[in-house]
């Protein structure tokens, strides 16, 4: 066993900690166990809490531009309040459960790109010290599936994913941040969209399905976005003809009319800035529904053949893999956005 980090509050010789999670993947909503391994420094220590905060590596939009930060969007304390004598080895077991709300990060066992860790805080003698952070993987719910699973069949390709900070209006999104799937039009309908966008907002119940088109402009229009929202039952995943109804999804979102040069943000599913409190358009600030570059979340290369064969076969950037190994290594530069 390798401890990772010693208790740099305390400096050399303080306890040191190390969090193994179970090597199963977990589902939101679902529960995260593992063991939490201390190892007594060169004196004794009263160990006061062992909290672990649930983190997510996050996009913002603002005036100039976007930036990358962490959110931590849940806590839980899992120990404290004994004594680890000097030298001495003790392990914490624990089990929590995740938010209902809590992305995805793998689909058919491949990631996404998406950046979630476990971050362990030992509190000891007053100070506290976040000692070690360990990546998290979030497999999606049979609803999710059965909805990605759909599209692929429709032939969507899966594009890119990642993780947006603010609200998405008219929903009962819990979290400060929201998780967007990216993907290539079917070529039924690549003629009308640039791509679709997914979002999916798990409850107890069901989920919120939220989709965005980004609709190509004719002629003599310019190309807009398109949003609605649907309901569904965890019950019914398996009672469902989701071929069928996920078409109808988009066959009713493509042949939704738009006034034109009305901007986006009377939508009700606009969503908010969390920097200056407006909204902007669909799922973007600049309501215009298109990004400055690539974001840290385009890991697969998948075409119109499906979700399933296109992230089954797709290769995981190397830029993408250096950004996720230095996070989780503790390079970490960049701002932490408050819950």
């Amino acid at each position: 066993m390798v401890f990772k980090r010693l208790l740099g509050s305390l400096g050399v010789g303080g306890p040191a900690v190390d969090t193994v999670l179970d090597p199963i993947s977990a589902v939101p909503g679902g529960t995260l166990s593992g063991q939490v391994h201390l190892k007594g420094g060169n004196a004794d220590f009263t160990i006061d809490h062992i909290t672990l905060e649930l983190i997510a590596r996050v996009e913002a939009e603002h005036d100039h531009g976007e930036s990358e930060g962490t959110v931590v969007f849940d806590r839980f304390t899992v120990g404290g309040n004994f004594r680890l004598s000097e030298g001495e080895h003790r392990s914490i077991p624990f089990a929590i459960t995740l938010p209902w709300e809590t992305p995805i990060t793998e689909l058919y066992g491949q990631p996404l790109g998406i950046v979630l860790g476990v971050r362990t805080e030992l509190g000891v003698a007053d100070a506290k010290d976040k000692g070690d952070l360990d990546p998290l993987t979030v497999r999606p719910l049979p609803a999710q599936e059965a909805v990605l699973e759909a599209l692929g069949q429709l032939g969507f390709g899966f594009k890119s994913a990642d993780l947006e900070l603010g609200h998405i209006r008219g929903t009962g999104q819990q979290l400060p941040f929201y998780q967007e799937i990216e993907l290539t039009p079917a070529p039924a309908y690549a003629h009308q969209v640039n791509e679709i966008e997914v979002t999916f907002l798990a409850n107890p119940a069901g989920m919120e399905v939220v989709i965005e088109a980004d609709k190509r402009g004719g002629f003599f229009s310019e190309g807009h976005d398109a949003v609605n929202r649907y309901t569904v039952s965890h019950a019914d995943v398996p009672h469902r003809k989701w071929n069928a109804e996920v078409d109808g999804w988009i066959q009713q979102l493509v042949e939704h009319r738009a006034s034109y040069g009305t901007h986006a943000s009377h939508s009700p599913y606009a969503h908010s800035d969390p920097h200056s409190g407006k909204g902007h358009g669909g799922h973007h600030g600049d309501g215009h529904g298109h990004r400055s570059g690539p974001g840290m979340g385009t890991v697969v290369a998948a075409g119109a053949a499906g979700l399933a064969v296109g992230v089954v076969g797709g290769m995981v950037a190397a830029e993408v893999v250096d950004e996720v190994g230095d996070f989780f290594e503790g390079d970490d530069d960049s701002e932490e956005y408050e819950d």
